[in-house]
């Protein structure tokens, strides 16, 4: 059994005209964490890719070298190498009963929600020795040092849940660190894929420039990088019909939100109203 694992996590649009507060990340073993990484970096080279890999650069030059990293970013997922987690809000489902604190820090709320559920840690097997767990986020947002204090103290809180201190998980809050992805090959990864859901689920596709009358290259390169990227997502979930707008079903038990190559989750608040105005049938795509 492993005796660590790594969740990097990185986050996207916080606020889109039809989906929000997109977050995605990965978990890796201790054991693969060097052999992972070096083979995504070789893939850069490969790819004659020299700088960081991200959703922003993706144009009619990057296209082509960035798919040669996603198949290998998608070939370690499917041998299980690594675990891929995404989550999401759809703006049609407005949460209601907040408080001026709650929308103040809807950011980290979602953050936590996602870092406590997104992986299954509640699913994973039992670890009779033990096993730690380290968290390397993106760069977060600028906030106080009280605020990011405050977080960081909620995270390494999970080990006292009582479903994850039974599967013997350990959390302490110097493990929990915030990065520069420059320097981790899987957030770069995480970041396209992520990128490209909300590219795709916000229309970003159907954009054009201002003053033209078609799409931009850039635009278009990405809409071919998505579809690229949704092959993969099928290929490794076995969903041939995969619709990316919606949670992911398990592929058997609730163990399987631990196990599952790669996931979606839909975030609908507890508390919340069907607010039809913020469907696509109301609200024109982005231009």
């Amino acid at each position: 059994m492993e005796k660590e694992y790594i969740i990097l996590c990185d986050e996207s649009d916080k606020k889109g005209p039809f989906f929000s507060n997109f977050y995605g990340g990965v978990i890796v073993g201790g054991s693969n964490w060097k052999s992972v990484s070096d083979l995504l970096e070789t893939s850069k080279r490969k790819a004659g890719i020299t700088s960081e890999v991200k959703w922003s650069k993706v144009g009619p030059y990057e296209v082509e070298r960035y798919k040669v990293l996603v198949e290998k970013f998608f070939d370690l997922i499917h041998d299980g190498k690594i675990r891929m987690r995404v989550m999401f809000r759809q703006n049609i489902h407005q949460a209601v009963n907040l408080t001026q604190e709650h929308a103040k820090n809807e950011y980290f709320l979602l953050y936590y929600q996602f870092l406590k559920h997104g992986f299954g840690l509640a699913h994973m097997p039992h670890h009779p020795d033990g096993v730690r767990l380290r968290f390397y986020l993106d760069q977060l947002p600028d906030q106080s040092k009280e605020k990011l204090a405050q977080f960081r103290g909620y995270i390494s809180g999970l080990s006292q849940n009582a479903y994850i201190r039974k599967v013997g998980l350990s959390i302490s809050e110097e493990d929990i660190a915030e990065v520069d992805s420059k320097k981790h090959v899987l957030l770069q990864c995480a970041d396209v894929v992520l990128g490209s859901i909300s590219f795709r689920l916000n229309e970003k596709h159907r954009s054009i420039p201002a003053g033209m009358k078609r799409r931009g290259k850039r635009t278009i390169a990405k809409e071919h990088l998505y579809k690229y990227i949704l092959s993969h997502i099928r290929r490794v979930t076995g969903k041939n019909s995969f619709n990316i707008g919606i949670s992911t079903g398990l592929s058997s038990d609730l163990q399987s939100q631990w196990s599952d190559p790669y996931l979606h989750w839909r975030f609908v608040p507890k508390d919340h109203v069907y607010d039809k105005k913020q469907t696509k049938g109301h609200k024109k795509s982005p231009i």
